[in-house]
């Protein structure tokens, strides 16, 4: 069976940690969409990792992990993920690889992402400056280079000579300075060998795994708030992040796809301009902000913070066809008095629902909000439902009830063993 662990807002939901908590019952881990402009942290003892390309289930030594073609990689952050992974006696050899078809990140995809958003000055749209955006651009207009490419040298350098030179003159035009394309070629060089020996065809990987009934699970990137078309676009990533990207982003046919999880954090946060309707600009927001550690895993910057928003989220399962719902970080809301959730919208005093907003509406609109009592207990070392505050276990039901999707598990704590099950 195929499942799969989806973001139901803008990111951030905890995905790497759930990924890697149900990589201990897959066979298979597999990236299918986005570059490292996605950050998942996981935890192993007292040790963190920050991943942003490697899938989460490479800490379980019996999981396979695949980069699948979808990812668009950046190979000085996959090597650098690589090493630090070595460093530490993690193994490799027979359980990572790399689809030949994912296209490159290459030095001026970055430089590009930079100009751009230089040039639009006030009216920025928060890029983490990654190159996600003219990385896609060059694939859609056919000039883009892959990894396939990568494993033939002089064809490779062929292509980026020649891109390198048309990218400068872009640059020029900004006024920023050009690459040097010998010294990056080099670079690129020591970076490809380090890479070459994972380099497969995970279509026939991911084929015989499917027909020999293994458990492979589907590692969701940025979340469906952010995806290219049902997002408030341009504020949005650079690829399509619901599960329709799996088909295309690995070579799973949808009919194959059993459990969507949709992973739902009990606050919402968001990296980068764009609208927020339940944004909370004041201490309160601050205060959860800190105690959440919300700080991009990407970029490092702080994340804006608001009320959880059902309006978005309900969208965000609907179109993604999500089956049941994982509920992250509600330890943070612990010794709040008073929590809200967003339940609708008006614009002008009229309903309307999240699927006919766009940017313009969703800066205008007003939130409807739901009260609920807080709870004062710490709550991260509770291993049944109904050990939970009362207040806790209310707040829960409401968003089982709003989404009308069974929660089958909740998050309450940043570490593995920090997390409880509920069972029907």
């Amino acid at each position: 069976m195929v499942s799969v662990i989806l973001g139901t807002q803008w990111g951030d939901e905890g995905k790497g940690k759930i990924v890697d908590l149900l990589a201990e019952k897959s066979d298979f881990v597999v990236r299918f969409h986005g570059g490292n402009n996605a950050g998942h942290t996981i935890y192993s003892g007292n040790k963190k990792y920050p991943l942003h390309l490697i899938p989460s289930g490479i800490l379980n030594p019996n999981s396979k992990c695949v980069i699948a073609n979808g990812v668009i990689v950046d190979l000085e952050v996959l090597v650098s993920e690589i090493e630090m992974f070595f460093s530490d006696g993690i193994e490799f050899k027979n359980r990572f690889f790399i689809s030949d078809r994912c296209h490159l990140i290459l030095p001026y995809h970055k430089a590009l992402d930079l100009a751009y958003e230089n040039a639009r000055g006030e009216k920025k749209l928060g890029t983490t400056a990654r190159g996600i955006g003219p990385c896609y651009a060059d694939k859609v207009s056919y000039n883009g280079i892959r990894i396939y490419e990568l494993k033939d040298w002089d064809l490779f350098s062929e292509k980026f000579v020649f891109q390198s030179e048309m990218k400068n003159k872009i640059l020029d035009s900004f006024g920023v300075a050009p690459l040097n394309t010998e010294r990056e070629l080099e670079r690129l060089a020591e970076l490809r060998e380090i890479v070459l020996p994972f380099i497969t065809d995970t279509y026939q990987l991911l084929q015989k795994a499917l027909s020999e009934n293994k458990k492979i699970l589907m590692e969701g990137a940025q979340a469906v708030m952010l995806d290219l078309d049902f997002s408030p676009y341009p504020f949005c990533t650079g690829s399509n992040t619901i599960p329709g990207a799996i088909n295309t982003g690995a070579g799973i046919p949808i009919q194959k796809i059993g459990s969507i999880s949709g992973i739902v954090k009990a606050y919402t946060s968001r990296v980068g301009s764009g609208p927020f309707p339940t944004e909370l600009k004041d201490k309160l927001g601050d205060d959860l902000r800190e105690k959440g550690k919300e700080f991009g895993t990407t970029t490092g910057r702080p994340r804006r913070v608001g009320w959880l928003d059902l309006e978005a989220v309900k969208f965000a399962c609907e179109v993604s066809g999500v089956t049941e719902i994982i509920i992250t970080k509600i330890d943070i809301l612990s010794g709040l008095e008073k929590i809200k959730a967003c339940i609708g919208y008006e614009l002008d005093g009229k309903p309307i629902p999240y699927s006919s907003c766009g940017y313009l509406e969703l800066e205008k609109l007003t939130p409807v909000f739901k009260e609920f009592s807080g709870w004062t207990e710490d709550i991260m070392q509770v291993k049944s439902f109904a050990d939970l505050p009362k207040t806790c276990q209310e707040y829960v039901k409401f968003i089982e009830d709003f989404l009308d999707i069974t929660v089958k598990l909740i998050s309450t704590g940043p570490k593995r063993e920090e997390f409880l099950e509920i069972r029907n």
